[in-house]
């Protein structure tokens, strides 16, 4: 008997699911069927590639791996611009705003995430106001950067895509401001000490920043084109913008979830077990699961449900699916995967910086009741007499009583995610301060220094003064 796969959504979540059922199709006997919906025209493309195109670095095109006619051609039905307006779980049914209605074996719920929208912005019509989730969003900031009529910009959010945004409008000559909450940048991943230093970073390429908690009251607009911000309630302060990219709060998107009466977290992303089996009337569904950016995880550490909206977070959790889906259909037991507790490592470049974290900030770990001990260095990546030589500096956060690594923060003008995925290593081994200091790391002195940063950090946690 034939058995149905379909996804819901077209993103990293959704095409590694996809991608991971057609490697394992091989293992079954009888036919399978994939089918793909995705609202825009467009294939696998890598939406994390996006702001890195608009500072000009490639062509907005290049972030598309493969087109929707490369899986056609591979046996899926990958249906773009097409929309689900219901899913029917008791009759295992999708009904497309098109009127095209299918039938399942197996769904997959891959529906991401969408920007807060303040209702000052999204009750407005006014042009140049932006989003940047798709490529259509890139083409359109691109337009507008390029059309020289830009000259202020106004970035609502202090997140990964917010400061990117806010570099690649400076870097076009836009004279920008970020507004944001107090009282750093980027507080999912990086303590406010670490965060200043990001701060002082991007202030240096000419961006200013707005760090507190007062909201936009209004837009002011020349004709159709909004030409400022107003903040405050009071309306005491106006930001002149020729353009507003509003990259805030980025929030699961659960409409369909929530219609089909599937159940959501506190965090308002989908709750899953372990297998990411959704949860309807009590009971996990074990034909349903979701993946990615529209669902909440277990934190590794605080063990509280958290969102972790990473495409390296979906692309574990779609081997999960996948394994699962081929389990099921096979009846053998060990291909079966369980999705494990996240610890989020997460690196970015913003503006030539690089910033690295993995597992808890110390605000994240005193809000469910860790006590902690965390230690701080600066040191050269290499031997101060090679060229090249940078600064990097490493914060580390150890549990106050274990002693154990929980979590990691990094800083530098190279790149740091080597370092950041050996810290998520470390978290999940369990090693504690003195492990990291008494562990043996290769040395030479045109790649590392004979003490690692990371040993003085640990030192620094336990108290330890280094005599050099």
């Amino acid at each position: 008997m034939t058995k149905k796969a379909v996804i819901i959504g077209g993103g990293i979540s959704g095409i590694y699911a996809m991608r991971n059922l057609l490697e394992k199709r091989g293992a079954l006997k009888e036919e399978f069927n994939i089918t793909l919906i995705k609202r825009e025209n467009t294939g696998w493309v890598s939406v994390c590639g996006l702001p890195y195109a608009l500072r000009g670095w490639y062509e907005i095109d290049k972030v598309v791996i493969n087109d929707p006619k490369f899986f056609r051609e591979k046996g899926v039905d990958f249906k773009t611009e097409a929309d689900v307006a219901q899913i029917n779980t008791e009759d295992r049914i999708l009904k497309l705003k098109s009127g095209e209605s299918l039938e399942y074996d197996y769904l997959v719920i891959a529906t991401g995430r969408k920007p807060a929208m303040l209702d000052v912005i999204k009750n407005s019509n006014l042009e140049n106001i932006f989003t940047l989730s798709t490529m259509d969003d890139a083409r359109k900031m691109e337009a507008a950067f390029c059309s020289g009529n830009m000259k202020t910009a106004l970035v609502r959010g202090r997140g990964i895509i917010a400061l990117q945004a806010a570099v690649a409008a400076a870097e076009h000559k836009i004279k920008t401001t970020v507004l944001a909450g107090p009282p750093s940048l980027l507080p999912a991943g990086l303590d406010p000490d670490m965060g200043d230093m990001l701060k002082d970073w991007v202030q240096k390429k000419g961006i200013d920043f707005i760090l507190d908690n007062k909201p936009i009251t209004a837009l002011k607009a020349d004709g159709t084109r909004v030409r400022s911000v107003v903040i405050g309630q009071g309306g005491e302060t106006e930001v002149p913008a020729d353009m507003v990219v509003v990259s805030m709060g980025m929030r699961p998107n659960t409409r369909l979830a929530v219609e089909a009466g599937i159940e959501i977290g506190d965090t308002g992303g989908i709750v899953t077990d372990n297998s990411l089996h959704v949860k309807k009337n009590g009971c996990f569904m074990k034909d349903v699961y979701a993946l990615g950016d529209c669902i909440e995880v277990i934190d590794g550490i605080t063990l509280r449900p958290k969102l972790n909206q990473l495409a390296s977070t979906s692309v574990v959790q779609a081997n999960v699916i996948s394994d699962n889906i081929i389990s099921d259909i096979t009846g053998d037991p060990c291909l079966y995967s369980s999705y494990k507790p996240c610890t989020g490592p997460v690196v970015a470049e913003i503006g030539g910086l690089h910033f690295g974290s993995v597992g808890v900030t110390s605000e994240a770990a005193g809000n469910s009741g860790i006590k902690t001990i965390s230690g701080k260095a600066t040191k050269l990546t290499k031997a101060r007499y090679f060229p090249g030589a940078k600064p990097l500096t490493m914060k580390l956060i150890f549990d106050a009583f274990s002693k154990k690594l929980i979590g990691a923060q990094m800083i530098s003008e190279i790149s740091v995610s080597d370092r950041v995925n050996e810290m998520a290593v470390a978290i999940h081994a369990g090693l504690s301060a003195e492990d990291l200091i008494n562990t043996e790391r290769c040395f030479d002195p045109s790649l590392s220094l004979l003490v690692d940063v990371a040993v003085d950090a640990a030192q620094d946690a336990l108290g330890i003064k280094s005599v050099y």
